[in-house]
């Protein structure tokens, strides 16, 4: 798979789980989440299986929680290391972060 296959990749938001996933045959991708305190939209953990890392999942993942939480109007709370390093690299989603400490 080449990360521009990853676009491909059917993303699901399972609500019960608290988690954007896709399941693959090596197993399931996830960005988890929660709302905080604060009503923000907290990114939690990504995980990928290995034989799927580093072919955009991850970065999907990361775009499609964060396109969910623009048309939700929420902001989101970094805490995942990896969406950390996304929203690095792509400023011009910095109006949707809020990285002040939970209240």
């Amino acid at each position: 798979m080449s990360p521009s296959d990853a676009n491909d990749v059917p993303i699901e938001n399972n609500v019960a789980q608290h988690r954007f996933e896709s399941q693959f045959p090596e197993g399931l991708a996830l960005l988890k989440y929660h709302y905080d305190r604060a009503g923000r939209l907290s990114l939690d953990h990504t995980e990928v299986p290995p034989p799927r890392q580093h072919h955009g999942i991850a970065a999907l993942l990361a775009q499609v929680a964060l396109d969910f939480a623009r048309a939700q109007k929420l902001k989101v709370f970094p805490r995942c290391p990896y969406v950390v390093a996304y929203l690095d690299a792509h400023p011009e989603l910095e109006p949707l972060v809020d990285r002040r400490p939970e209240p």
